[in-house]
């Protein structure tokens, strides 16, 4: 028990929240300030500075589930599993175990997709190892005109997919297939646009990964033995499915964005160019299919 034998009545918002931060810290939680009012706001379905002003304590119920929710996060349980969703691009998105976790820096791919597409009535679409579907439910968002299909080979995270996309992007399918072969590609023609946020973690990231991101499926990690796997068949098979100047455009790894580029050119592509996290980190590389 966190909170001992105190009775629930007795023991205010601050309190509990002061206590939860201390227990995450001692558990090597990093942002363990920040983490305990996620978890509050998420058991009370209260807003941290609400809480603090219309309640003076939380129910016995409630505290019991911070427990839970506390005893998990220090196994190493992510954050974002624990809650059961996460946020990206203004929506909420719901996760859990056999997902990726959507991530901060991927909203740069989302963002250089939108862009790319300004000013077009019509947008034939393609998200590829699309995961919760974070990057095609942001895409057709603010794209106008766009039809679109997401593909994720994970029968697991093709659930979260299906689910996420009927509530916030009805108008892009999900698709269960393997984006690495060849039939797959061949369904979709004349397409506009490509995104893709691929596997790209090498055989040596693997070795050395974050407690948290232990948890998080193999399958949405492992790039193969270099990290550019993906981008290498990815690039080869979907080529085809794009329409003269259609645009391809791939979240990498840190250090991967010459590699990636030197892919895209030797694939017929050209105009290609990067785009930077909030880090300045090169995230994005894309490329337009020259003319046949």
């Amino acid at each position: 028990m966190i909170f001992g034998n105190i009775d629930s009545e007795s023991i205010s918002v601050q309190t509990i929240c002061r206590e939860l931060t201390n227990i995450l810290k001692k558990g090597e939680i990093e942002n363990a300030a920040g983490e305990a009012r996620f978890i509050l706001e998420h058991i009370t379905g209260k807003s941290y500075p609400n809480l603090i002003l219309e309640c003076k304590s939380i129910s016995e119920r409630d505290i019991k589930k911070v427990e839970d929710f506390c005893k998990r996060r220090i196994e190493g349980e992510p954050l974002q599993y624990i809650l059961g969703n996460w946020d990206f691009f203004g929506m909420t998105f719901k996760v859990g175990k056999g997902v990726l976790i959507p991530r901060s820096d991927t909203e740069v791919l989302a963002e250089e997709a939108i862009k790319s597409r300004e000013g077009f009535k019509h947008t034939n679409y393609v998200d590829l190892c699309s995961g919760s579907g974070c990057v095609a439910a942001a895409v057709a968002k603010y794209v106008k005109g766009l039809n679109g299909i997401a593909v994720e080979k994970s029968k697991e995270a093709f659930e979260y997919l299906k689910e996420n996309l009927e509530k916030l992007a009805p108008n892009i399918t999900a698709c269960l297939g393997d984006v690495l072969l060849k039939s797959t590609a061949e369904k979709y023609t004349e397409l506009d646009l490509i995104t893709a946020n691929p596997p790209y973690l090498t055989a040596a990231d693997m070795n050395v990964l974050q407690k948290e991101v232990t948890f998080e499926p193999e399958l949405a990690l492992f790039g193969g033995d270099d990290g550019l796997m993906f981008y290498r068949e990815i690039t080869r098979i979907w080529k085809d499915s794009l329409k003269s100047g259609g645009m391809l455009l791939f979240e990498v790894g840190i250090g991967q964005y010459k590699d990636v580029i030197k892919i895209l050119e030797e694939n017929n592509f050209c105009d290609i160019s990067f785009a930077r996290d909030l880090a300045g980190i090169e995230r994005v590389v894309m490329g337009t299919l020259k003319p046949a």
